[in-house]
């Protein structure tokens, strides 16, 4: 089985193929940026995008994305050029533990390829599914109408 994931044709070794997606990406494709958080796709830090829209990569079967294009964090950047999401996230201070930036970036990358404006309801909305307890919501908000102010 073979997945399109950030625009490389990568193999699936055979053991894997019944697996999440999330355990495909991290185990033998080695791409550790989704974490494992609940593992019923409720807290958003598993979030990757198949064909643009974000999905909970851990209860969905690597089988079932099929020909789609899968996206990760590890996707963003442009060579050394950070993705205006990943920018903005820097300059707002929004990381502290880590461990959900790369759902929230996810999440905020296929919300401004939906609606390049959001309004602040529309970025909380977006995100609400996106679990942090690190308290930087006020910081996610700034950081994605600030990506939004960039790619215009």
């Amino acid at each position: 089985m073979n997945l399109s994931i950030n625009g490389q044709i990568r193999a699936v070794p055979v053991e894997w193929q019944d697996e999440t997606l999330l355990m495909v990406l991290r185990e033998p494709l080695g791409l550790v940026g989704a974490k494992f958080g609940c593992g019923a796709g409720q807290c958003g830090a598993c979030t990757v995008l198949v064909d643009g829209e974000p999905v909970r990569s851990c209860v969905l079967p690597a089988r079932a994305v099929g020909a789609r294009a899968v996206l990760t964090v590890e996707g963003l950047a442009n060579g050394g050029e950070l993705h205006p999401v990943q920018a903005a996230w820097l300059e707002a201070s929004v990381p502290q533990c880590g461990y959900c930036q790369a759902g929230q970036l996810m999440g905020a990358v296929a919300l401004l390829q939906r609606v390049p404006r959001p309004s602040g309801a529309q970025i909380d909305e977006a995100l609400a599914g996106h679990l942090c307890r690190c308290g930087t919501q006020q910081r996610i908000r700034q950081a994605v109408q600030r990506a939004a102010e960039r790619a215009l």
